[in-house]
């Protein structure tokens, strides 16, 4: 079996009658264990990724939706060939329907957004008709807002929105005292679209359910910390943890716990790692990366212990069931130099090594162009 088929299997613990399907070793291999085809591994990798990267939206909850691509993997998995085709017809059905309203959602979200953008222009282009011609250059500065609209980037409008509101309050502020009444009421305005822009902007950079950053706030962090580092030179260490055993707390204890156990796990993760510059981030599911800046691999291992000890500690009441989860994780120093591509492949491949030799504790990354041997 192919590495990658056998790293997706193991995420779903099913009972393989003592060996993975596809095992070069058939001797343990139960008659009725299934083979699981690169075709049909392909489509599951798909359904688990699209798993990790669920968002609410209307009349599909993450939860709901999570349950049943859960159903369609297991069913994937243990089907026959007659019963996959079932399967897989069903997985159409869904995703056409899911992927149109999911579509719908983004589309919606965004053309509101433009609403308020174009009716705020609108008031303010009638408050510069009403003026002389000195406001050329507001007029200006509004077609330039009012193209951004129609131009269907959220980038653009978003920078062009602060770009407008910066000019326009530096412009009214040097009115003279006849147009302070108007200025004020302007200036309301302002602080009521400014306000939505940067909570528009702090939505878009965390996740939804947890709280922490999200992986684009990631990404976008970690370029920032490289692009410090190529200055000043000092050490920085990445860890990427995983919850150990979370498909076990979700299919034993339901979504609503599994939920909480992410929430939960940020918390602590905050907790452990609280100076200013700690950085924590929800990758996907059940996966999250800590960046350390001004750390070496020798401290980062201390907090990391630090961590997973409060962790361990921490227990839950779920209907009269004491709870506990543990996490593994693999940690990586930046070597300088390297591409932030491959500085999170090597501490995933720690984390990797983490979960094959027993979970529940951190393994150290290679340095770059060192693989190791077995």
């Amino acid at each position: 079996m192919k590495t990658w088929m056998k790293k997706l299997v193991d995420q779903f613990d099913m009972d393989w009658g003592g060996a993975h399907p596809n095992s070069e070793d058939g001797t343990a291999k139960k008659p009725n264990t299934p083979v699981l085809t690169e075709d049909r591994a392909t489509l599951l990798y798909i359904l688990d990724v699209y798993n990790k990267h669920l968002f609410e939206i209307q009349n599909h909850s993450v939860r709901k939706v999570r349950a049943k691509l859960d159903t369609f993997a297991k069913e994937l998995v243990q089907a026959n060939p007659e019963e996959a085709e079932k399967t897989m017809f069903r997985i159409r059905q869904f995703i056409s329907s899911y992927r149109i309203d999911e579509y719908s959602y983004v589309q919606n979200t965004f053309d509101d957004f433009k609403r308020i953008i174009w009716d705020f222009a609108d008031h303010l282009s009638e408050e510069a008709h009403a003026e002389d011609s000195s406001q050329a250059d507001i007029n200006q500065s509004l077609e330039g807002l009012r193209e951004a609209v129609e131009s269907n980037s959220i980038e653009d409008l978003r920078a062009k929105s602060r770009e407008f509101i910066n000019f326009y309050l530096k412009h009214q502020t040097t009115k003279n005292d006849r147009r302070s009444k108007r200025m004020e009421s302007i200036k309301k305005n302002l602080t009521t679209v400014k306000k939505q822009l940067m909570e528009a902007n702090q939505t878009a950079r965390r996740d939804h359910m947890t709280g922490a950053h999200n992986r684009r706030s990631y990404d976008e962090q970690v370029r920032r910390y490289l692009q410090l580092q190529d200055i000043d030179k000092e050490p920085m260490t990445l860890i990427i943890l995983d919850i150990d055993f979370f498909k076990k707390i979700n299919d034993n204890y339901g979504h609503d716990f599994g939920d909480f156990v992410l929430k939960e796990c940020v918390r602590l993760l905050q907790e452990s790692f609280s100076r200013e510059e700690d950085f924590i981030a929800r990758l996907g599911g059940e996966e999250f990366g800590v960046i350390l800046p001004g750390c070496n691999v020798e401290a980062a291992t201390k907090m990391a212990d630090e961590a997973m000890a409060r962790i361990r500690k921490e227990a839950f009441v779920h209907e009269n069931q004491t709870i506990r989860f543990t996490v593994s994780m693999g940690i990586a120093q930046y070597s300088p130099g390297e591409s932030p591509d491959n500085w999170y492949k090597r501490a995933d491949e720690a984390l990797y090594e983490s979960k094959q030799t027993g979970r529940n504790k951190y393994s150290l990354a290679s340095k770059p162009g060192i693989k190791r041997v077995a």
